[in-house]
């Protein structure tokens, strides 16, 4: 099996889909759906109903005191469909309200 570099990409949309049962990590260009499949499987001891990719074209940035170009490299996408109920622990936004509250002024 190859070795698949499994990352969670935290983001409001990713959360917001987490909340319907979708969740999106960051794979290794090579990785394969099946491979994906395995891994969040195993990894999460999940149900994965179904799993959609996306390659995320690299763009270029500026860096350096010189502000000199340079590319960032392409990455795919995973996003990860459970089993109805289910849900991975890393995304869990339980207990947490939509917007949170401001401290009071006393």
């Amino acid at each position: 099996m190859l070795d698949i570099n499994l990352t969670p990409i935290i983001s409001e949309k990713s959360m917001s889909e987490a909340n319907k049962g979708k969740f999106t990590f960051r794979v290794d260009k090579k990785a394969d759906k099946e491979g994906i499949r395995k891994l969040v499987a195993e990894k999460f001891k999940v149900d994965v109903v179904s799993i959609a990719t996306s390659i995320v074209k690299g763009k270029s940035r500026r860096f350096g005191t010189k502000r000199t170009e340079t590319a960032l490299s392409s990455w795919k996408k995973a996003t990860v469909k459970l089993k109805e109920g289910q849900k991975i622990s890393m995304f869990d936004t339980a207990g947490t309200d939509e917007t949170p509250a401001l401290p009071s002024g006393k």
